[in-house]
């Protein structure tokens, strides 16, 4: 089932958020040692600093030295480069946790000793690796959605959306940069115990109402909500301006 939550400013949902991974999270470590969490980029670093660093309230209930954070996708560029996402929660979430003297979570990177600036050939032993890291459930997988209608690096009327064996894929021309990147594939999603999606803005209205329309679109967001997994949006209220769908506070 596929519940979505708005609220009308961008402070309300990181903090919607924030209550929403705490409850994951608790939930995961009431049977395990560690969360397992992914998240992916855009936005989504601001999200999180603002609900879960900068609200010292609901951040004093994040146990951070028991997460394990993977990445949905990441670009294959180097981990300090402005398009890397690990660059961007590094920058926006780790450096905040350790200036403030807090134990980080163990985050999950691309080998960077194996990626070259135009040679695509570590390409896939770089994506090999990654499926390596992973654990056969993810506890919870946090995604975006873009303009168009994607999510991690999976794009509209691509062969990847039917990858029913590779866990994690490699893309070589990916139609935003940059081209070269690697990604989770549906057997992932499929497998992963809740999945979000963070939207927000007036420009996400036009596919939202794609994806949540009465004809189906193929659209990756859409696939998204069609798995056997319990898939929660939040948005704002702008997002979803004229969106046929019901909406609930968190």
């Amino acid at each position: 089932m596929v519940k979505v939550y708005s609220a009308a400013e961008s402070s309300e949902v990181a903090n919607s958020v924030a209550q929403y991974i705490i409850k994951a999270q608790d939930e995961a470590l009431s049977s395990k040692e560690y969360f397992d969490i992914a998240i992916s980029g855009g936005s989504l670093g601001k999200v999180l600093k603002a609900g879960l660093v900068t609200n010292k309230e609901l951040g004093s209930k994040i146990q951070w030295s028991k997460w394990r954070v993977f990445f949905s996708d990441e670009r294959l560029v180097p981990l300090e480069h402005e398009d890397s996402n690990y660059g961007l929660f590094n920058e926006l979430v780790l450096k905040s946790l350790a200036h403030e003297g807090h134990e980080g979570p163990t985050v999950y990177t691309i080998n960077e000793s194996l990626l070259h600036d135009s040679d695509t050939s570590n390409d896939e032993a770089i994506a090999k690796e990654y499926a390596s890291f992973l654990p056969k459930s993810l506890d919870l997988i946090l995604l975006g959605c873009g303009p168009d209608g994607h999510t991690a690096s999976l794009f509209p009327g691509r062969k990847l959306l039917k990858e029913s064996n590779v866990t994690i894929a490699t893309i070589a021309d990916s139609p935003k940069p940059p081209s070269r990147r690697i990604t989770f594939t549906f057997p992932v999603l499929q497998n992963s115990k809740n999945i979000a999606f963070v939207a927000e803005g007036e420009g996400k209205a036009p596919v939202l109402k794609e994806i949540f329309g009465p004809t189906e679109s193929g659209l990756p967001c859409e696939l998204v909500n069609k798995l056997q997994v319990p898939v929660s949006w939040f948005v704002n209220d702008a997002a979803v301006n004229g969106v046929d769908v019901s909406v609930s506070k968190y």
